[in-house]
């Protein structure tokens, strides 16, 4: 009992203990002509008038001790003494962690569970019980057929701290409930509100204020082990709960559905997924749930984890392996099976390892692991198959949702279909399977954005051919001199006409690095190295006399890549740090572009990044298109290219490599259509005409100035091309505006440039850029500037 007075929680009723209408019945029985049943009665019968508050009831929960010895008299015959070893049973206070005559059974449940374990019916909430309370009103009051009867579960540890689930069926034969004088009666009218308000908890106190009925009675108890039923319900739970059945919150509640499923304390749950591409298991990556299957491994080939028995078991039959005594069959198997050396290794000492498999193919397997031995075995493995449908149901789920989420991965990294035009598709896709539901063979049409403006820009990464060349040949430098080292001293203990030959070769390859490198020396060099070089370091690695020097070299050499990779590794690590960081701040500003007018975007990274952008009418489905949003982008892409630029020196000091950057933007003012080929999961512009957009693109970063050797994109300069007066005019305007704002120098040049293929005419505008060496610096600088307050 958790308290000695009643009515301390809030209620639609008072409630009062009594058995009033129970000592009825047997009032009945004494006219019933059976002289033994009157005997009786008249026995029960005068217990009760010698305690006249067992008729009247009473409220001080402390009665219910002081007289239980004569309180249990009184229920012997809805308490059969002889049933009490086996029944589940106890009278309890409705609403109240209040239990009382209880069986012996129960008692032994609540003894076992601790001195101080009091019973307790999970309810939503407090406003849940006073609405179930008010319905209860409602059915025995006023004879409404108010179903409102839900499933009410004890959750009660055993001695060994396993939670077990226990069903309570109550049995309200002997319970009254009257209505206070002051209480006015529910009408009809007011039922039917309340019917359509069951969670409008201040409607329910409206109409059954606390404490204006009167509960008087006692109720029976029914109580049933349920723990199997409920564990699989609190499964089916958990797995629909949950997106993915791998969190660490979830793997705890595993170990407990299984704990009280299998009446195991001591027991564990790990899970390996089968990878059926490449037919290894696998653990699954940056989750907490553990694989006892592979220990610390992340992947490993099937037959490298199981033995044959296993492997067929599990692959070929689908079914459980079990062991209960791991030690025992490691014994007998002489260290010669994989599953038990893994198991032996991790001190498991009982397992069952069942399939978890659908009527196509294996998905994974579930792992039941105990330090415990004998607990976990063949016949308790049975259990499984009550529960596996779910469990199956489950990872069938959380692979298809990793699927979507790896499609929807590649959609976003690997094609351009942009968000912005995602909607035509989306369209197009609806009209192909209305039409496909019709039983016509429809075609996907062509996805064409006619009447858009262009606007492309890079910041290019200057001198990164000449960069990666450099770090190429110091690399082969390298490597060939220690080759040659090692080469020398085999020489000198082996003197073979075959290894002068090497050396002679070697030799030619470190002059023709220095003096005559061309585009695949490289190649040509590292193949030599890999195919007459290594082979004979390796066939030499076991000689004591060698091993020593081939050791050291081979420790040099990238594993993976065969070559050593040392210069090449910081410039290519250069090249893509400047990359990411680029195009992390081009696609942080693009979300704001977003918002100001939808419009096409991608990005390439190559040596720098450059950026694609379309707007128009037609790209928009909602926004109206005005040229001011043309405009407006146009000056948006010259600030990112400014802060791009800015982003890059800030940060160049860090780098292994230093490298510059020159940054363009390519004006192009007559609309044009795009389309998207479904060959090359791209987009590319229709027409003659506008293919001389992309020739011009491709082309004009290398163009030079007309009379001259001197390129038009220049570090510390942001160039614009253009071929009409318009455009020149529009772009000094933004010019203007920038150099207001500090983003550019004074200077400004208007240059022509040299005619590409099947393109004349085009001019630039070249103006510098200005710096700031930190963020959020009020000093600004040109680019020589800037390198010689670096420096």
């Amino acid at each position: 009992m958790t308290q000695n007075k009643l009515n301390n929680i809030a209620a639609p009723f008072e409630i009062s203990v009594g058995f009033h209408k129970y000592l009825q019945k047997y009032e009945q029985l004494i006219s019933n002509n059976s002289a033994f049943q009157e005997a009786r009665a008249k026995e029960i019968l005068s217990v009760a008038e010698k305690l006249p508050f067992l008729r009247e009831g009473f409220s001080d929960l402390s009665l219910l001790k002081t007289y239980e010895s004569e309180i249990k008299f009184v229920l012997r015959d809805a308490f059969n003494e002889i049933l009490s070893d086996n029944e589940i049973k106890s009278a309890s206070v409705p609403f109240y962690d209040v239990v009382f005559n209880t069986s012996n059974r129960f008692r032994k449940i609540l003894t076992e569970a601790g001195n101080d374990f009091i019973p307790l019916i999970d309810y939503t909430s407090d406003d849940e019980r006073y609405i179930i309370a008010c319905s209860i009103i409602l059915t025995f009051y006023y004879g409404y057929n108010i179903n409102f009867k839900r499933p009410f579960i004890y959750k009660i540890p055993d001695s060994k701290g396993i939670n077990r689930f226990y069903k309570v069926l109550y049995n309200a034969d002997f319970v009254e409930i009257f209505r206070k004088d002051t209480t006015p009666e529910i009408t009809e009218k007011e039922v039917d509100l309340l019917l359509d308000n069951f969670d409008n908890i201040d409607l329910w106190k409206e109409k059954f204020p606390p404490n204006s009925y009167i509960f008087k009675g006692f109720i029976i108890s029914n109580i049933f082990d349920t723990t199997d039923d409920q564990s699989i319900s609190n499964l089916k739970s958990t797995l629909i709960a949950r997106d993915k059945p791998t969190d660490r919150n979830m793997i705890d509640e595993f170990r407990e559905v299984f704990r009280s499923l299998l009446d195991i304390l001591d027991i564990e749950v790990g899970f390996t997924a089968y990878n059926n591409d490449n037919h290894k298991l696998e653990t699954l990556h940056g989750q907490q749930i553990k694989s006892y299957l592979l220990g610390d491994k992340d992947y490993d080939d099937c037959m490298n984890c199981l033995c044959g028995w296993s492997f067929n078991q599990i692959f070929n039959k689908k079914e459980y392996v079990s062991y209960s005594n791991v030690e025992a069959a490691y014994d007998n198997a002489n260290q010669k099976s994989a599953l038990l050396n893994s198991l032996h290794q991790q001190d498991i000492k009982s397992c069952i390892i069942a399939p978890i498999a659908n009527s196509e193919k294996l998905l994974g397997v579930l792992e039941l692991v105990s330090k415990s031995p004998k607990v976990l075995n063949s016949i308790n493995a049975n259990k499984l198959n009550d529960v596996m449908p779910f469990i199956i149901s489950a990872v069938e789920r959380s692979q298809e949702d990793e699927k979507n989420q790896i499609e929807a991965i590649i959609q976003h990294e690997c094609t351009s279909i942009h968000s912005s035009v995602f909607w035509k598709f989306k369209n197009e896709a609806k009209r192909f399977l209305r039409r496909q539901m019709l039983g016509e063979n429809p075609n996907f049409r062509k996805i064409a954005f006619k009447e858009v403006y262009p606007l492309y820009g890079q910041t290019d990464i200057k001198g990164s051919s000449e960069a990666r060349n450099w770090a190429t040949q110091q690399d082969l430098i390298l490597q060939v001199k220690a080759a040659k080292i090692v080469l020398e001293q085999i020489e000198r203990i082996y003197p073979l006409p075959i290894y002068e030959q090497q050396l002679f070769l070697l030799e030619q390859f470190l002059t023709e690095i220095k003096d005559n490198f061309q585009v695949d020396s490289e190649q040509v060099i590292t193949n030599a190295l890999q195919k007459h070089i290594h082979p004979l370091f390796t066939h030499l690695e076991d000689d004591p006399k060698v091993a020593s020097s081939i050791e050291t070299y081979f420790n040099k050499i990238d594993p993976k890549l065969e070559i050593l990779y040392l210069h090449r590794k910081k410039y290519d690590d250069t090249i893509a740090l400047v990359n990411k960081k680029l195009a992390r701040l081009l696609d942080e500003k693009q979300v704001q572009a977003q918002a100001m007018f939808p419009h096409f975007f991608e990005r390439f990274k190559t040596d720098g990044v450059e950026h694609n952008m379309y707007i128009g009418a037609s790209i928009s489905e909602k926004k109206k298109f005005d040229l001011l949003y043309l405009k407006n982008l146009r000056l948006w892409q010259l600030q990112v290219i400014c802060e791009m630029e800015n982003t890059y020196y800030q940060m160049q000091s860090n780098f292994d490599i230093g490298l510059d950057v020159a940054s363009m933007i390519l004006v192009f003012n007559t609309p044009m259509t795009i389309s998207f080929r479904m060959d090359e999961k791209q987009f590319d512009v229709d027409g003659t005409y506008n293919a001389r957009y992309e020739i011009v693109k491709k082309r004009v970063d290398k163009a030079h100035i007309k009379g001259t050797d001197e390129r038009v994109t220049q570090k510390g300069k942001l160039s614009i091309i253009y071929s009409q007066k318009q455009d020149e005019k529009e772009y000094l305007g933004y010019i203007s505006f920038l150099q207001s704002i500090n983003y550019l120098g004074t200077t400004i040049e208007i240059v022509e440039l040299e005619d590409l293929q099947a393109v004349t005419g085009l001019k630039a505008i070249r103006v510098p850029i200005l710096y700031q060496k930190k963020p959020n610096s009020n000093k600004l600088y040109t680019y020589d500037d800037l390198m010689q307050v670096l420096k």
